[in-house]
């Protein structure tokens, strides 16, 4: 024991999956392995991951799933060897580790992501609410220019009618 009762190192050969389930599908776990780590390392390859959190979480993915499948490759089984047994959990080791807190932290990233696209949103329509506030501050200013020019003009035409009728009157 490392601490006792708390964490112990416990020699354990797991020919299951994460924590000891599904034992004895070491094909299955290897093809899947081998499936999800070279799809992850491709997409890490070609930059899709969107981010330093979103990088470093696959790469711990990737990292965890290399080491269990070195230990499956060449032992037939993964050692597991970390015992958390203040809440009586499985027994795991690193790589295990590594793909769980890259997991963690790879829907952490996603959680932010999802958090920036909706404020960029928000920012976005809010710059687009002030763009339509302005236009039609600007409409308003020429509604108002316009409907002063036609009241001017009628003004100005009535003007002119009274002085033609006064000029008619005075021609008479």
């Amino acid at each position: 024991p490392l601490w006792e009762n708390v964490l112990h190192l416990t020699y354990v050969e797991n020919t299951g999956a994460a924590f000891g389930m599904m034992k004895d599908a070491r094909w299955v776990f290897l093809l899947l392995s081998s499936v999800a780590i070279v799809g992850i390392a491709v997409y890490l390859f070609f930059g899709y991951a969107r981010g330093v959190l979103a990088t470093v979480a696959f790469s711990m993915i990737v990292s965890g799933g290399i080491g269990n499948m070195i230990d499956r490759i060449a032992l037939g089984y993964v050692v597991d060897f970390i015992d958390f047994r203040l809440i009586h959990f499985a027994v795991f080791n690193g790589a295990d580790s590594f793909v769980c807190v890259g997991a963690g932290l790879l829907v952490l990233s996603l959680i932010l992501d999802i958090l920036h696209e909706k404020k960029e949103k928000k920012e976005k329509k809010s710059k687009k609410d002030e763009e339509i506030a302005k236009l039609k501050k600007e409409l308003e200013a020429k509604n108002d220019l316009l409907l002063r020019t036609a009241a001017e003009f009628d003004n100005y035409k009535k003007r002119t009618d009274r002085e033609r009728s006064g000029v008619a009157e005075f021609a008479k």
